[in-house]
């Protein structure tokens, strides 16, 4: 299954599942990343870490560890 962090600048993916568990998970799903979102991606950083996204209408930052947990369609 595929990762936001295969994810490429300027697309544009549907989230199919949250991996991880408990604090993890709810501070992911907190920011408004749950099941069926969309999420543009803006922005990678040189590294790979972190990538600015789009969700819901806001930008988020986020680290490589947590953009891993995040599979799509």
């Amino acid at each position: 299954m595929r990762t936001l962090k295969e994810a490429k600048i300027g697309e544009t993916v549907t989230v199919s599942r949250l991996n991880g568990e408990g604090a993890v998970k709810r501070r992911i799903m907190d920011m408004g990343i749950t099941k069926g979102v969309q999420i543009y991606v803006r922005k990678v950083a040189p590294l790979g870490d972190p990538v600015e996204v789009t969700v819901r209408g806001y930008e988020l930052s986020l680290r490589r560890a947590d953009v891993e947990m995040i599979e799509l369609d």
